[in-house]
């Protein structure tokens, strides 16, 4: 792949995903938290929910990872001796919540269009295991394909959807957000997200029983202790680098959009992964059906039911595991590479 000249943004070279023009606005922010003298559980984390809750459309509460927004959900569902359904083309975080929860993962095939759960083996594994959630996992910054079918499966036969978010910032579906189709949605703020504090996460759900447990399993269950939670709360300091980049999410989504369209979807335009109509994806990974000597690798190069030794046939995971590549597409923001308009 040709570099773009050096007067241009280089979207092939990884960076994180911060403008450097909000540097100073975070310095503010920052000291905002040492005037408040609230450090943790202040406003800055409130201001951060909002924020989330604007974008996403569905109340939100801010933690210290993905793991303490998956657990807090797995825990009020009740997983424990239960079986949950979960993807194997995921990461390993995704089955590994379930067993800490106390429950029994059951993995399902992907499909090999857009990588994520395929509602046909979905529909066959939850007749047969009767699950009492199931973990929908998007992959690479879309939402998964199947993603309607599987919630109104879920909804007609009482099965808890639960929606990993990770990959998913800045993604739509005809105006709908990704953690909106089910019950809950967790997102990740690793430092190779999209929005990235480095560490940290955010639960949404439009349940406010599930809101309200989540808010407690974070500290400890206070102050009634009626929740075994641990914690899971997220910093002033953290809270404060998330709002500045929830505020620059549809900025930076559209700066990508633009390059993957007028640069990599001509590159790639016979192996490109296809959107369906009326999704927006936020590209964490842009997805293409071949080996590519220089890439980001893969998203996943290996299904965690291979990994956890489980003997079942999903040969669809098994396929996607090792027939595509991620070229890179990285945000260099606020000018756009020569060539994209």
């Amino acid at each position: 792949m040709s570099l773009t000249p050096e007067s241009a943004p280089d979207f092939t070279s990884f960076a994180i995903g911060f403008d450097q023009r909000d540097r100073a606005r975070f310095h503010e922010l920052i000291d905002q938290v040492f005037e408040s003298n609230r450090w943790a559980e202040g406003p800055m984390n409130a201001a951060f929910e909002n924020a989330w809750e604007k974008w996403n459309g569905a109340p939100a509460v801010a933690t210290s990872s993905w793991s303490g927004g998956a657990m807090a959900a797995l825990d009020w569902v009740g997983v424990k001796d239960e079986v949950v359904l979960c993807p194997s083309n995921t990461f390993m975080a995704t089955p590994l919540s379930v067993i800490k929860a106390g429950g029994k993962v059951e993995f399902v095939d992907c499909n090999r269009e857009d990588l994520c759960m395929s509602f046909e083996d979905f529909e066959k594994k939850a007749e047969l295991h009767k699950p009492k959630a199931v973990w929908l996992v998007h992959i690479g910054g879309h939402i998964a394909f199947d993603t309607e079918k599987i919630a109104g499966y879920c909804k007609a036969n009482g099965i808890v959807l639960l929606e990993d978010c990770a990959h998913a910032h800045g993604a739509s579906w005809n105006g709908q957000k990704p953690g909106t189709f089910g019950d809950a949605g967790v997102y990740s703020f690793y430092a190779t997200k999209t929005i990235s504090t480095g560490e940290g996460g955010i639960l949404v759900s439009k349940n406010p029983e599930l809101v309200e447990y989540a808010k407690a399993y974070r500290n400890y269950g206070k102050p009634e202790h009626t929740v075994d939670g641990l914690n899971y709360r997220m910093s002033d300091f953290t809270a404060a680098l998330g709002l500045i980049q929830i505020e620059r999410l549809e900025e930076m989504i559209d700066w990508k959009n633009k390059v993957a369209k007028q640069i990599l979807d001509k590159q790639f335009a016979n192996t490109k992964l296809e959107l369906p109509e009326g999704m927006i994806s936020g590209y964490y990974k842009y997805i293409v059906f071949e080996q590519l000597e220089k890439s980001t690798g893969r998203v996943y190069d290996q299904p965690c039911h291979r990994i956890m030794g489980h003997q079942v046939d999903l040969p669809n995971a098994d396929w996607v595991a090792q027939n595509h590549s991620c070229p890179p597409l990285y945000y260099a923001g606020p000018n756009l590479p020569e060539g994209v308009s």
